[in-house]
């Protein structure tokens, strides 16, 4: 799985990468080095801009979404606590994520994500959970695969009104490799350049060729440190989170 990430790149750093026209003017988010599920997180999509009809032309859009996918069909908005992640041998079958799967991808991205390990304290009987920082070898961004949702408040009464309107997203996971692999058994899925546009294209909806894009964050080179358990309370941040643990 992929619990913890970190996302600390500005709106103008990040526009750039993702080849968005329109740096948001408005909406920003502050640099996050322990991004925790309900959190508001940088997304790239493309959507046309909601109307009557929604039939504008497709935007490419960098924008803030909640971490943690709401279904359109869910009670309330606590459901999306426990669907920040996605797997992708089912993601396009489950009935939470198979129409997003097909209609609404998104980037997520992150300079990397943690996870932890089960280690054996020396001399008894405790475990405990050490974690890592597990990031691409030449430190560029990272582009986890995800996918977004739209929830209707029904407390709210206008349709047009902003907070009739939650947008949340959740990150595709598959078997972990490489580095990640010695500390987790799960990790984040992400794209290659090369793939941007096919991914965000809403108007491409085969399931088999979308499944084929994903790849392993920075082609699997990737280097795992251990960090302090600082990282375990989410209300730690800052870049000393980061800071390989000297043993």
């Amino acid at each position: 799985m992929c619990g913890r990430y970190a996302s600390t790149r500005s709106p103008q750093e990040l526009a750039p990468l993702f080849h968005v026209p329109d740096v948001p003017a408005r909406e920003t988010l502050a640099p996050n080095w322990n991004v925790a599920p309900t959190d508001e997180v940088w997304a790239v999509l493309e959507r046309a801009p909601r109307g009557k009809d929604d039939t504008g032309p497709v935007e490419r859009e960098l924008r803030p979404l909640r971490w943690g996918l709401v279904p359109s069909w869910a009670k309330d908005a606590k459901a999306g606590a426990r669907m920040i992640n996605a797997r992708v041998e089912t993601v396009h079958e489950k009935p939470a994520y198979r129409r997003a799967f097909t209609h609404r991808r998104c980037l997520l991205p992150a300079d990397g994500f943690y996870e932890w390990e089960q280690v054996e304290e020396p001399g008894t009987a405790k475990v405990r959970k050490q974690p890592y920082f597990i990031h691409p070898e030449d430190g560029q961004v990272m582009a986890l695969a995800g996918l977004y949702e739209y929830w209707r408040d029904r407390t709210v009464q206008q349709d047009d009104d902003p907070a009739a309107w939650l947008m949340t997203c959740t990150i595709i996971t598959t078997e972990a490799t490489d580095a990640a692999g010695r500390v987790h058994p799960r990790m984040p899925l992400a794209l290659t350049p090369e793939h941007y546009d096919a991914w965000l294209d809403p108007d491409h909806r085969n399931p088999d060729e979308l499944r084929a894009l994903l790849d392993q964050p920075a082609n699997g080179h990737l280097n795992a440190r251990p960090v302090s358990t600082a990282v375990n309370n989410v209300r730690n941040n800052g870049p000393q989170l980061l800071d390989e643990l000297v043993s």
